[in-house]
């Protein structure tokens, strides 16, 4: 039986099923097109074909599984790069196999391939001296310079994520009465992000000098079109390099710009601001999510330990009357 070829089902997967049918986020289009990129150019290298003529039953479990450990153990992909792309994979092969039933025992083979665990490890943030050296970092006398600085003091303040930051349009910044920046995060979520003083001024200053139309990019690459995502986090490895100079303590910390939102919200937190309301300022879905800012910060616990030994009182255990009481609390 002859099947569909490999290339009208994935053009079908992105129009019918991602915009037509779901709707999907311009994010969400983006991860899985980058996902297929991946998996196109390792497929050309490895079966010597190109990707218009790849047939579907090539790609079958053990070769995505290939793929797989060519993202971690050749590109350096963490566990949690290599699940996003596998969740790309997955999400073709259920469409491959609603739609396309004589394929359906191929596509279950590659929706069992299974996710990766992994280790959390501590959150990365920078403290205020190492936020302070790195958005000093930026030469102010050049474009770029002036640029970079304003990102970096934007993203530090406003803790929006990278894709977040790179969408972002002149119109979405108000900074006048109230001042403020409105994106479209992640899950379709709308947010409003208020603005401080300082981060006004300097968006104030970058504006006037760069000029333009209400939907040109805030932050616009040297040919004047949206900064991609690998772009901003060449300029923050950049900028982190120069200002380990002033603060060594940057060397042993790998800064991204995910960092820079982990600073934004221990900067909250250190402050007294609610869970609840940085859950909010972040654009999580849960208040869960916003929990590993409290286990990131060793002073946080240090404080809550002086309150609770700041009387001098030790409490104490509760010791059962009886043994009968006895036998039940050891249960």
């Amino acid at each position: 039986m002859n099947h569909p070829n490999f290339p009208s089902l994935l053009e079908r997967f992105f129009t019918d099923r991602l915009l037509g049918q779901l709707g999907a986020s311009s994010h969400t289009v983006a991860s899985y097109r980058d996902s297929f990129r991946l998996l196109l150019r390792f497929a050309a290298e490895r079966l010597q074909q190109a990707p218009s003529n790849l047939r579907i039953e090539q790609l079958d479990a053990p070769f995505l599984g290939e793929f797989l450990d060519h993202l971690e153990l050749v590109r350096g992909n963490c566990i949690r790069t290599r699940n996003n792309r596998l969740a790309a994979l997955h999400a073709f092969f259920q469409y491959v196999a609603l739609n396309e039933p004589a394929l359906a025992l191929h596509c279950q083979r590659v929706l069992a391939i299974p996710t990766k665990r992994y280790e959390r490890g501590p959150v990365e943030f920078l403290d205020e001296q190492e936020s302070a050296a790195l958005v000093a970092a930026p030469a102010p006398q050049t474009w770029i310079g002036r640029r970079d600085r304003a990102i970096l003091l934007f993203a530090i303040q406003t803790g929006l994520r990278n894709s977040e930051i790179t969408s972002l349009r002149r119109q979405d910044v108000h900074l006048e009465g109230g001042a403020h920046v409105r994106c479209l995060g992640k899950g379709r979520k709308a947010r409003g992000t208020p603005l401080r003083p300082e981060l006004v001024a300097v968006l104030k200053e970058w504006l006037s000098e760069q000029g333009g139309d209400p939907d040109d990019p805030l932050f616009p690459s040297s040919r004047g079109g949206p900064l991609s995502a690998d772009a901003l986090q060449r300029a923050v490895t950049r900028h982190v390099a120069a200002a380990s100079r002033a603060r060594p303590s940057l060397e042993a910390k790998n800064v991204t710009p995910h960092t820079l939102r982990h600073t934004s919200a221990m900067d909250l937190l250190r402050h007294g601001v609610d869970l609840s309301v940085i859950a909010l300022w972040l654009g999580h879905e849960s208040t869960q999510t916003t929990q590993i800012y409290v286990h990131a910060d060793m002073r946080l616990k240090e404080q809550a330990l002086a309150h609770a030994s700041a009387a001098g009182v030790v409490p104490d255990r509760f010791c059962p009357s009886d043994p009968l009481l006895a036998f039940l609390e050891n249960l």
